[in-house]
């Protein structure tokens, strides 16, 4: 199994609106794409220096599987759509 780890830090001009439109795209991913197999996705209730403001955890039977989540035109939607509102993203891929 493949775990998928996504951190995301937006853009201090980001509206709240802009936000919650680009964190539930990301949310509809489960429903829309077959390869995923855990889908956990959350905003960070500390707001401490260190803190993103939101992770993506998924998990993937092997590599291929997320390879094919990766290309997948629901997920390159939904993640244009994140990348324009974030700073930075950052992301953790690993065996388990």
């Amino acid at each position: 199994m493949i775990k998928h780890v996504v951190f995301f830090r937006f853009k201090p001009e980001t509206s709240d609106d802009q936000r919650r439109q680009a964190l539930d795209g990301l949310r509809e991913l489960p429903d829309k794409i077959e390869y995923i197999r855990e889908f956990e996705l959350g905003e960070d209730v500390l707001r401490a220096p260190r803190s993103w403001d939101a992770v993506l955890i998924a998990s993937f039977d092997d590599l291929e599987a997320l390879q094919k989540y990766a290309r997948h035109d629901d997920h390159v939607a939904a993640a244009l759509k994140v990348q324009a509102i974030c700073d930075a993203i950052g992301a953790v891929d690993y065996e388990y």
